[in-house]
């Protein structure tokens, strides 16, 4: 029932995106209307261990909603691995009422959900990466901001490769997820994207891809790398050293991490907060709230996380199509 849950917390863990304060501001104001206490836990996983909390209100949500990163903070905690670190938690849990948690981050976080779970505590997941690869859900939190940065960044390095002529060589974030490289090159033109989900072949996908360029009339050259899939500098070096080009190798790094979230992001997250919000006032637990479509869904946490999911083979088909050319 719903008058059942009277106090319930909020976290954000692993790599921070853009709209998770939007996400924040969301549960909380959620729980607020419904006459449900909401408790900020600082620092991830860590801070319920610890007990680094603060009470939150809608004034402490007022005017979070364009900013990026997480008020709350994120942190790794591998003491939260333990089972002794997991009692900790729980005892923090207990000790300030919790009758449930938002748990916003990726799959660390929820399988740090999953745990907690066990004893006792109700629990609802959030996407939040830039890499878009939580297999449940259609979209993740933090993807379209971090895209667009991307873009925006590439745009500019364009410019001036365009000017000397010359190979430019991008890495993006996307250690074990080629989705972000992916989605960024088809919408630069890139000559070509390496990403972790193939193996990284040379010949085949950066040196051909160049040639052909090259023999339609480009004289300048968009290598995306995703940093799972090769090092952007021995890929450069590689161009270099086979092609005899002199590339520019441009690391992007945490700068798409960065920035005010997009109004995609703001909207999803705000969506994805109410949810899961009014899953735990109806009693619901181990969920994890996804999108479908253009629709707001929930499944079993143990299922999410269980599914496998790989790139989308129309965009495949759309990058080899466009690419080299």
């Amino acid at each position: 029932m719903e008058n059942a849950v009277k106090r319930i917390g909020v976290l954000t863990s692993g790599g921070d995106a853009p709209g998770m304060n939007a996400c924040i501001r969301a549960v909380v104001r959620s729980a607020n209307a419904r006459g449900i206490e909401c408790v900020g836990i600082r620092r991830g996983w860590q801070g319920l261990i610890s007990g680094d909390i603060l009470e939150m209100d809608n004034a402490s949500v007022s005017r979070i909603i364009n900013r990026g990163g997480t008020i709350l903070y994120s942190a790794r905690c591998d003491e939260f691995r333990t089972h002794e670190g997991q009692e900790k938690a729980y005892a923090t849990c207990k000790l300030i009422g919790l009758d449930g948690l938002v748990a916003i981050g990726g799959d660390g976080t929820f399988r740090g959900a999953q745990d907690l779970s066990k004893f006792g505590v109700s629990v609802v997941g959030i996407p939040g990466t830039i890499d878009n690869d939580i297999v449940c859900t259609d979209y993740t939190i933090g993807f379209d901001t971090a895209a667009n940065t991307a873009v925006e960044c590439m745009d500019k390095l364009r410019d001036t490769m365009q000017s000397h002529e010359r190979c430019s060589v991008v890495e993006v974030m996307g250690h074990r997820s080629g989705y972000l490289a992916l989605y960024v090159g088809v919408a630069i033109g890139a000559t070509a994207v390496l990403v972790p989900e193939r193996p990284y072949d040379f010949e085949k996908h950066v040196a051909e891809k160049i040639r052909r360029a090259r023999i339609s009339g480009k004289t300048n050259f968009m290598i995306v790398v995703a940093e799972g899939a090769a090092s952007g500098m021995a890929v450069g070096e590689q161009i270099k050293k086979e092609l005899g080009l002199d590339p520019r190798v441009t690391i992007l790094g945490h700068i798409q991490r960065g920035g005010n979230p997009t109004a995609k992001d703001r909207v999803t997250a705000t969506r994805m907060g109410y949810e899961a919000v009014q899953l735990l006032a109806e009693g619901k637990t181990n969920r994890i709230v996804c999108a479908s479509g253009d629709q707001i869904v929930n499944v079993d946490i143990d299922e999410g996380l269980a599914m496998t999911k790989t790139l989308n083979p129309e965009e495949f088909e759309v990058m080899a199509v466009m690419t080299g050319r």
